[in-house]
């Protein structure tokens, strides 16, 4: 999901994607390098990005991943459905604490 919400600002390589989400998570969410091309892979394999070949800031040739319509109908559901878990899991902490509060 996160990474599908980075593509949302456009094309990135790799190295922008993982950079991008431990930035705007305040360093609080760090992407391994190791597991972000196998993910970036499976999406891709699975159509919800797209990639080609260009060249980097940094003057570099890299791979810059694009979302697909596919990518974004599927980051709207995963959204939603992250949404609820997040509603879910405040309604039990509140309540655990209205418990302890009686």
């Amino acid at each position: 999901m996160l990474v599908l919400q980075t593509l949302v600002f456009g094309p990135r390589h790799g190295h922008g994607i993982a950079t991008t989400i431990q930035r705007t998570s305040d360093d609080l969410l760090f992407v391994d390098h190791g597991s972000l091309y196998p993910a970036l892979q499976r999406l891709e394999r699975e159509g919800l990005i797209v990639s080609e070949w260009g060249t980097s800031e940094h003057n570099r040739r890299a791979r810059f991943y694009k979302l697909t319509r596919s990518g974004r109908r599927k980051l709207v559901t995963q959204t939603n459905k992250w949404e609820k878990v997040v509603r879910a899991v405040t309604g039990v902490l509140r309540a655990a604490q209205e418990e302890e509060g009686a």
